[in-house]
């Protein structure tokens, strides 16, 4: 792995330098705020605030009553941002989502149609149980991630910013579902997995959510100065040796590539492509400004691979028979690479 030469990375200005110490407190306090109604789940606080400022969206995974919609609500209610809840179910149609043309009587008794706005005009979308709508209706929401724009009926809407889209699936019930397939995971940046609580915060939910109605959370940032945050996490300078490092990892998932480690073929029968290169120097992009860093860090990119990589790895028939998981794989070659 080549050293890194100085003058190819760029330096922040005085002023991003200034901006980035403003992010670093803007989100301690949006931690604060959120931990006075969630009780746990810094990791994963941590991860949608980073897919938030590298304006991206996330998959969360978690069994129900785990506050995935709490959490995604007071999230948006911190930030001042618009919030909207759409829950998937078999017979949602993309109109559901996107809205339609309606006619309408004017005062001058006039007809004419008029766009009314769906669910997805809003700043943060929380998709619950995505895998429950039909193809068709997936994939209306994932343009609406991709373009940040939706269309109906030939005429094109651009959505607000900051977006963000959280979808939900639930690992247990699969009956009746439509999974997602790869290369719609492929559009998500982090897979967030979301895990039970120990006893000591299972008892603090329990007091917290059976007296009185939970608080109102003060809002920390407005919605410009999250898109300024975004615009600012792009200009944190990564020096040369962390692409390489991001490109390698990458690499190495793919069995059938030169560099993949031998026992990789056994367990892995596809692995990600360069949009996960992407994701992971973005995302340790958003990591690093969070922690008041100026620069990327190895440690920053090592501590997004397994959000990023996880789902867009496939084990094979193999690995599954043998309890490997895709979070070990993706472990394994973190550790092989130092």
């Amino acid at each position: 792995m080549s050293s890194t030469n100085p003058s190819s990375v760029s330096s922040l200005s005085d002023d991003d330098v200034h901006f980035i110490d403003r992010l670093r407190d803007s989100y301690r306090r949006f931690s604060g705020e959120l931990g006075r109604v969630i009780v746990g789940q810094k990791d994963t606080i941590e991860q949608l605030a980073i897919c938030m400022f590298a304006r991206r969206h996330a998959l969360l995974m978690g069994v129900p009553g785990l506050a995935k919609t709490l959490l995604v609500g007071k999230v948006a209610e911190t930030m001042s941002l618009g919030f909207s809840r759409i829950q998937f179910t078999p017979d949602l149609m993309p109109m559901d989502i996107t809205g339609t043309d309606i006619l309408q009587e004017s005062n001058e008794g006039r007809r004419a149609f008029q766009f009314i706005k769906g669910p997805i005009f809003a700043n943060i979308i929380l998709a619950d149980e995505i895998n429950r709508a039909p193809p068709k209706t997936q994939a209306a929401l994932l343009e609406a991630m991709q373009e940040q724009r939706v269309t109906v009926l030939g005429k094109t809407f651009e959505l607000d910013s900051p977006f963000m889209v959280l979808a939900t699936q639930n690992p247990v019930e699969q009956e009746g579902t439509y999974p997602l397939p790869e290369a719609q995971l492929d559009r998500f940046m982090f897979l967030i997995e979301l895990d039970y609580p120990n006893e000591a915060e299972e008892i603090q939910i329990a007091r917290s959510t059976t007296g009185d109605d939970a608080s109102t959370l003060s809002p920390v940032m407005t919605g410009e100065e999250i898109i300024g945050f975004q615009k600012l996490v792009r200009r944190v300078p990564v020096p040369d040796h962390i692409y390489e490092y991001a490109a390698k990892l990458v690499r190495k998932t793919r069995p059938q590539g030169e560099t993949a480690p031998a026992w990789m073929k056994s367990y892995v029968s596809w692995g990600a492509g360069p949009r996960a290169v992407q994701n992971l120097i973005l995302g340790a992009k958003s990591r690093a400004a969070l922690q008041g860093s100026y620069m990327v860090r190895l440690e920053d990119l090592q501590a997004i691979a397994k959000p990023v990589l996880v789902h867009r790895i496939i084990t094979t028939f193999a690995a599954q028979a043998e309890g490997i998981s895709a979070k070990q794989i993706v472990q394994r070659l973190i550790d092989e690479m130092e």
